[in-house]
């Protein structure tokens, strides 16, 4: 066994199925032993977590749109992982889209490769993606590293990352099928929301959340758990809103279809009913749907129809979300809340009755899984990657932009007051973050995944 440089304990150690006291021990850059909390080898690093400190595996999320290259003043690689560093993520999955290229190519990738190269501060894989026309790219990009696919079922914003359709899909899944990879799916049908007849501006957030109905994401689920049955493709539901398709996702999985669904923080934290005239830093798509929509999802999180919450970190400058004119229809959708994960979801579950593993299931052992990391990520576990966030559970902060690391510091959680303050973030056996200050040096690794 490797010599132990590095033992972190505390008297609240998060593992998979209990908290307790402990000490992981750290040789390098893996977790070579977790034992008692008063094992501790003579002559190696200790770090002490406060008593009142959670101590937890570092965090996965499997949904962030970096956008480098080619939209990178909408976010970036070093930008991104710095605030993924901040708040305790260690694992970042870069989405296929709004970079130019996009990662739908081998081409694509590689120009993602080489942007992200000394860049991250954090451990950083990659989704291919899935349009029409591009099934002859998907073994390639699996080959060369992806962890899987995306595809949209609606206009994705941007003109280079087309939806497919019902056709594109019945060519493209029976390969990934054979690849035994994962297609993750932005679930929206475009039928309900034309047929709908979106006003061509509006303040109001209420029109625009009709302008989304529920039937679109519905009608979505319902084809890809078909699909899915016939096609014994794996799929995951991304960004999952509507609660009215919980009872077909959980008939499916109780079935044996092979789906898994994520939510995300926006869903559990905010109510349509609170969002002010004009307030478009909180669109996105699906939309924030009303109160009672909210505690169904939370329900599904419970009896684990939903498996897991990610960000959809989805940025963008703020001139583009047209705040002066409040123009819903108009201003780009996606909301920024990489850094703000753990405490607004730690925030919502605990006032719900929801425990600690719980938590480090969602935000770190779940997604882990998703992309095939489950043995070196989002546990603490011998053999498993030395990442960990020490956080205060009771301590409350309130949220100002301008101290998140994100590019830009528009967010829908200026001013709230959330519980969960993240003290250090380790990577692979490194302090990369303490106490809002990242490293100066990135110290992140780019993940190509061995199929």
């Amino acid at each position: 066994m490797a010599v132990t440089n590095l033992v972190v304990r505390g008297q609240q150690v998060v593992l998979p199925d209990r908290i307790v006291p402990a000490a992981i021990h750290i040789a390098g850059d893996v977790i070579t032993a977790i034992t008692d909390y008063e094992t501790v080898p003579s002559g190696c690093e200790l770090v002490q977590a406060d008593d009142e400190s959670i101590v937890m595996p570092g965090l996965v999320d499997t949904h962030v749109h970096v956008n480098e290259p080619g939209r990178t003043d909408w976010e970036g690689f070093a930008t991104a992982t710095r605030a993924a560093a901040a708040g305790g993520t260690t694992t970042v999955i870069d989405m296929p889209l709004n970079s130019i290229p996009p990662t739908t190519t081998l081409a694509g990738l590689e120009a993602k490769l080489n942007a992200a190269r000394e860049q991250c501060y954090v451990d950083l894989g990659f989704w291919g993606g899935v349009i029409p026309g591009n099934t002859h790219e998907l073994e390639p990009l699996f080959a060369a590293g992806v962890v899987g696919f995306k595809c949209f079922l609606v206009h994705s914003g941007v003109d280079e990352f087309p939806n497919v359709t019902e056709s594109d899909l019945r060519a493209a899944m029976p390969v990934l099928t054979t690849l035994d990879s994962v297609l993750i799916v932005h679930a929206e049908v475009p039928g309900p929301i034309e047929s709908h007849g979106s006003p061509p501006a509006a303040t109001s957030y209420q029109s625009f959340l009709k302008s989304r109905p529920r039937a679109a994401e519905n009608e979505a689920v319902e084809m890809m758990i078909r699909l899915s049955r016939e096609l014994k493709t794996r799929v995951h539901i991304v960004h999952h809103s509507s609660a009215d398709a919980l009872p077909a996702l959980r008939e499916a999985k109780q079935t044996g279809v092979p789906i898994t669904v994520e939510t995300c923080p926006h869903y559990l934290a905010i109510a349509a009913e609170e969002v002010a005239e004009g307030a478009t830093e909180y669109k996105c798509c699906p939309p924030i749907r009303e109160r009672e929509n909210c505690e169904q999802l939370w329900s599904a999180l419970k009896d684990e129809t939903i498996d897991m919450v990610v960000s959809d970190h989805s940025p963008c400058p703020p001139e583009m979300k047209l705040r002066d004119q409040g123009d819903f229809m108009a201003a780009w959708g996606g909301i920024s809340s990489l850094q703000l994960r753990l405490p607004i979801v730690w925030t919502e579950a605990r006032r719900r009755g929801f425990s600690l593993p719980d938590v480090a299931r969602w935000l770190g052992s779940a997604p882990a899984s998703l992309v095939g990391l489950q043995d070196r990520k989002g546990a603490l576990a011998a053999g498993h990657d030395a990442d960990l966030v020490i956080w205060n559970p009771a301590k409350q902060f309130r949220v100002e932009g301008i101290k998140l690391h994100h590019r830009h510091k528009l967010t829908p959680y200026e001013g709230r007051v959330l519980d969960g303050v993240v003290e250090k973030t380790f990577l692979r056996g490194r302090q990369i973050h303490v106490a809002g200050q990242v490293n100066q040096r990135p110290q992140g690794a780019l993940i190509q995944m061995r199929h």
